[in-house]
C-alpha cells in the first residue's frame, strides 16, 4: 500500500504543525535507499525553494528517479519556470476566470493562494481546482489581471515558509484534507494490502451504485484485505495515493471520468473502467462498426451523416417504420427515439444533428424486456431482465420532473438462455476485459446485443438480488488479481 512522506528542510520547519514521523528532512531522504519490497511511495515536496538545481527541485528529480510519486513533479516545476510554458496550459480557463471575478474591480490585480487546490474564498475554489490539477503544488500563488479580459497572469509555487500564521492554519487543514494518511496512522489501514479508490459524485442523480452497493463494496474490499476509499472529483491529484481506481459515476470522454481514467492509467494503477473501455464504449456508432466486423449478433444499424438526405432514403425504404434513432453518447435511455414516418424522422434527425454529426438508425425490436449480462473479465457476473415502462417501449423514461423505470428480474446466470450468454460474452471479447454490462434483445430465438456499457449498473436490491454479498465479493477479487499481478510485474 501507499506510504506518504513530508519532505522538508529542516525538520524546524514543521514545529508550527502537529508531529508527524511521515516527516523527514531533505537529507534524509537523500541518504535514504530504495526498498525494492516498498509497495508505493508518496512525496510532498515541502522545501523552502523549487528554483532550478535547489534543494527542492532535487527532491522531486530524486523522487521521480526513485519511482516515488511527487508533487510538485519536476515538470510542473520546469513549467512554472517559463510564462510562456504554462500559458499554453490554461489557454481554456478564460470561462472559469469570468465566473471567479465577475464582480471584481477590473483596474485591481488579484492575487489567490490555492493550497492543495482549495482555497477559502469560495468564489475562485473552482479555479483552484483546475489550476492544482495541472499544476499540483502544495501553495500556489495566482495571480489575475483585466486586460481585455481577465487572465492568469502568473503562476509562482511558494513554499509553506512564507505563509502568516492564519494561511499556515489554513494549509495544515487542507493537507489535512489532501493525504488523510499523514494524521491518521493508527487506523486498520496496516493490515490492508493494497489501497482502492472508488470514484463517486454525490450530485449525481442516477449513479451506477447506491450507497447500500458502496459500501458492500467497501466491506467486501476489506475482507481480502483491501482498504477502500470514496473519492470525488476534487481527489484528483490524490490518485497515485492508490494502486486501483473503480469508476462508479456515469462516464463520458469529454468529462473528468475520462481525465481520471487517463491519469490513473499513467501512474500504473488498475483501472476499471479503463480509457480504452470508456472510448468504444461510449460512442455507440463504434459499436455498430465493432459489431459488424465481429460479426456480433445486433440489430440491423444505419450510420445517418448531417445534411445527407440519402441517408435517410435509404432507412426507410430498407428499415421501414417505426425505427430507432439514437445520438452515439446518450445513456440511460437519453438521445433515444423512435419514429413513425417520414416526417417524424426529419424532424427528429435535425433535432438529434444539434448535438452530433453522426446518429444512428436501427431497426425497432420491441421486447417485453432487455436482458442485461454483467460481464468482468470475459466472465458472466449476474443477469437481470429490465421491463420496458408500462406504455412505453423503453425501460426508462424521461419526464420533466421524474425518471420512471420498469421492473426487474435477477437471476443465475446459468438460467440465461444460451444464445443471449453467448451473444454479451462475444461482444465484450471486441472491446476487453474490463466490467461492462451488456444489453441484449432476445427475439424469435436469437439474442441481439443492443450495446455494451463500460459503466453498468451494480445496484444494492436489483443486480445482487440473486448473489447478494458474493457479488460484490467476485469484483473485489478481480481487482485483488489485478493488482497482486500488477505488483509483481505481471
Amino acid at each position: 500500500m501507499a506510504r506518504t512522506l513530508l519532505v522538508v528542510d529542516s525538520l524546524s520547519d514543521w514545529s508550527p504543525y502537529y508531529p508527524s514521523d511521515h516527516v523527514i528532512t531533505f537529507e534524509s531522504y537523500l541518504a535514504t535507499e530504495q526498498n525494492e519490497t516498498e509497495h508505493r511511495v508518496r512525496i510532498i515536496n515541502l522545501c523552502g525553494s523549487y528554483s532550478y538545481l535547489s534543494d527542492g527541485y532535487y527532491c522531486s528529480l530524486l523522487a521521480e528517479a526513485r519511482s516515488h510519486h511527487v508533487i510538485p513533479s519536476v515538470k510542473v516545476l520546469n513549467d512554472l519556470e517559463k510564462q510562456a510554458l504554462y500559458q499554453l496550459q490554461i489557454e481554456d480557463l478564460s470561462q472559469a476566470l469570468a465566473k471567479a471575478l465577475k464582480s471584481c474591480d477590473k483596474a485591481t490585480e488579484v492575487t489567490v493562494l490555492s493550497y492543495f487546490g482549495t482555497t477559502p474564498d469560495s468564489a475562485y475554489q473552482e479555479l483552484a481546482r483546475l489550476l492544482f490539477e495541472r499544476f499540483s503544488c502544495p501553495v500556489l500563488a495566482i495571480t489575475l489581471s483585466f486586460r481585455q479580459q481577465w487572465e492568469i497572469t502568473n503562476l509562482t509555487a511558494i513554499s509553506h515558509r512564507d505563509l502568516n500564521d492564519a494561511q499556515e492554519t489554513i494549509f495544515a487543514t487542507a493537507l489535512d484534507r489532501f493525504s488523510k494518511k499523514v494524521w491518521h496512522k493508527g487506523r486498520t489501514r496496516k493490515s490492508a494490502r493494497y489501497d482502492l479508490a472508488i470514484l463517486v459524485n454525490p450530485s449525481e442523480k442516477m449513479p451506477p451504485s447506491n450507497r447500500a452497493a458502496l459500501k458492500k463494496f467497501i466491506n467486501a474490499g476489506r475482507q481480502l484485505g483491501i482498504e477502500v476509499e470514496l473519492i470525488s472529483p476534487q481527489h484528483y491529484a490524490r490518485l497515485p495515493e492508490f494502486d486501483a481506481l473503480f469508476i462508479r459515476e456515469t462516464t463520458g470522454i469529454d468529462h473528468h471520468t475520462y481525465r481520471f481514467a487517463k491519469k490513473a492509467e499513467a501512474e500504473g494503477l488498475v483501472v476499471v473502467d479503463d480509457p480504452t473501455s470508456m472510448l468504444r464504449c461510449t460512442n455507440k456508432v463504434y459499436l455498430a462498426d465493432l459489431f459488424r466486423t465481429h460479426k456480433v449478433p445486433s440489430p440491423k444499424t444505419w450510420i445517418l451523416h448531417r445534411g445527407n438526405t440519402q441517408h435517410l432514403d435509404k432507412v426507410e425504404s430498407e428499415a421501414g417504420f417505426p425505427v430507432i434513432i439514437k445520438i452515439p453518447d446518450g445513456s440511460f435511455s437519453r438521445g433515444i427515439v423512435k419514429v413513425t414516418d417520414r416526417k417524424d424522422l426529419e424532424i427528429k434527425v435535425a433535432e438529434l444533428f444539434q448535438q452530433s454529426a453522426l446518429l444512428l438508425a436501427q431497426e425497432f425490436l420491441y421486447t417485453d424486456f432487455d436482458w442485461r449480462i454483467g460481464v468482468f473479465n470475459n466472465k458472466a457476473l449476474y443477469a437481470c431482465r429490465y421491463y420496458m415502462v408500462k406504455n412505453h417501449w423503453q425501460i426508462y423514461r424521461h419526464n420533466e420532473t421524474r425518471v420512471d423505470s420498469g421492473n426487474f428480474d435477477t437471476m443465475a446466470t446459468f438460467d440465461v438462455p444460451k444464445l443471449v450468454l453467448e451473444a454479451a460474452l462475444k461482444a465484450t471479447q471486441t472491446i476487453g476485459d474490463g466490467l461492462y454490462g451488456v444489453d441484449v434483445k432476445e427475439k424469435n430465438g436469437k439474442g441481439y446485443v443492443i450495446e455494451v456499457n463500460d459503466n453498468p449498473n451494480i445496484d444494492s436490491g436489483i443486480e445482487d438480488k440473486y448473489l447478494g454479498e458474493e457479488l460484490y465479493h467476485l469484483v473485489m477479487a478481480e481487482f485483488l488479481r489485478r493488482m497482486e499481478n500488477r505488483s509483481k510485474g505481471l
